[in-house]
């Protein structure tokens, strides 16, 4: 039996082992007459995995009915303790031989379970990328965090109307405010000041646009957007409407949700890129300094924390307490298409009365404990509508798995 992807794939030489050889000769009637020579061969090595399996299983369970992923990764060395990739197929099935007909049924489905959507996955951030975009703007000081910015639910901009989430608006929105809210109309307004350039740079420096690097490779590289990219692909200049855009993180910018959970922990480790590490004998690589200013995290981290322990906040339904410790985070809700007027005066008014393929993707990032954090983690439901209502919860979840049984989880990586 051969690998044929992931783990099994990558390390296939040290799994296999060498195949042992004895010659012999024998004699007119094929029995043996001596042993001429023997190699017994050499075993499979076996392959320690960062990998809870308890969490691994949690999460899994947790993640059922749904198409997506799930990761919680260790903020300081990139360990991943959970990488579940939503619907799973059975590889001892397909060991064993698959008949045409089901093979192609599994190829063609759409929630796709013979993607690794962890590493192969590509999603436009939504929200969960507001987080750079404010670090961009406090660096480059086109925003200071007691500035107000007013939402009415719409910003005018070249003749276009771009909406905020809230029709009514959020009235006038602060820094961190503004993050734990989601309001779009402030990132709207913050990216027009940045422009482009600046939201570029800001993704690059937390390593969005490339594979992170983990071990088992395969990865998607997702894409950061700018002028060069533009000119390359389509033959166009940039449009600041577009800036607008990627300032809420849709449009065309697209990450994995590997990526996210290195951006996640990067944000909770004080401004670190980590690399992710799915095997314990390999050597981990040293936390890389972002340069971000200590003064600017902590207030995109203090936004997080409010997001999910504050009243207002979007993800307030979805606050834990475990052991004194809380979870820091950032819902997001990707568009997937706009429901058309004429969809809307026919009767189809919500995200949810869509076929399943058009409806908003759902994310959460988030982190804990909220002070000394330890565990980032990163879910992506597609189609699964606002990130509030379905990524969060299952965040929260998994997380409180975690904290309920750190004990026996740092045991176990110990050991």
């Amino acid at each position: 039996m051969v690998g044929r992807s992931g783990i099994e794939r990558y390390f296939e030489a040290t799994l296999r082992g060498e195949a042992g050889v004895r010659h012999v000769e024998v004699n007119a009637h094929g029995r043996t007459v001596r042993e001429l020579a023997f190699d017994p061969g050499r075993p499979g090595a076996d392959i320690k995995m960062t990998l809870d399996i308890s969490l691994q299983k949690f999460a899994h369970e947790r993640m059922a009915g749904h198409s997506g992923s799930a990761i919680v990764m260790d903020t300081q060395t990139g360990d991943l303790l959970c990488m579940v990739s939503t619907p799973a197929f059975d590889p001892n099935k397909l060991s064993q031989g698959v008949d045409t007909k089901s093979w192609n049924e599994m190829v063609a489905h759409e929630r796709k379970p013979l993607m690794n959507k962890v590493l192969r996955g590509q999603y436009s951030p939504g929200s969960t990328f507001k987080m750079l975009v404010g670090l961009a703007a406090l660096e480059t000081g086109v925003i200071t965090p007691d500035e107000t910015i007013e939402c009415t639910g719409m910003y005018s901009f070249g003749g276009e109307d771009f909406h905020c989430w809230k029709d009514e608006g959020h009235g006038p929105m602060r820094f961190e405010d503004a993050i734990a809210q989601s309001c779009d109309t402030y990132y709207y307004e913050i990216a027009r000041r940045l422009g482009i350039d600046n939201i570029e740079k800001m993704a690059r420096r937390f390593n969005l646009g490339q594979p992170t690097g983990i071990e088992i490779g395969g990865e998607k590289a997702g894409i950061v957007p700018g002028r060069d990219w533009k000119r390359a692909n389509y033959d166009a200049g940039w449009r600041t409407g577009e800036t607008l855009i990627t300032g809420i993180g849709q449009g065309f910018l697209l990450v994995t949700p590997l990526q996210l959970a290195v951006m996640t922990a990067s944000l909770a480790n004080g401004g670190f890129i980590v690399r992710p590490r799915l095997i314990r004998d390999t050597e981990p690589v040293p936390p890389q300094p972002i340069g971000i200013d200590a003064q600017h995290l902590a207030l995109v981290n203090s936004a997080m924390y409010k997001v999910v322990n504050r009243p207002l906040g979007t993800a307030y339904d979805s606050s834990i307490l475990i052991n004194g410790n809380r979870m820091n985070g950032k819902t997001g809700t990707v568009q997937v298409r706009r429901i058309s007027k004429d969809e809307r005066e026919s009767g189809v008014l919500s995200n949810k009365e869509l076929d399943w393929h058009l409806r908003d993707h759902s994310l959460f990032v988030g982190y804990a404990p909220h002070k000394n954090p330890r565990y980032a983690i990163s879910i992506v439901i597609e189609h699964g509508g606002g990130g509030a209502y379905v990524a969060a919860p299952i965040a929260r979840d998994i997380m409180a798995e975690l904290l309920r049984n750190e004990g026996r989880v740092r045991e176990a990586r110990a050991s």
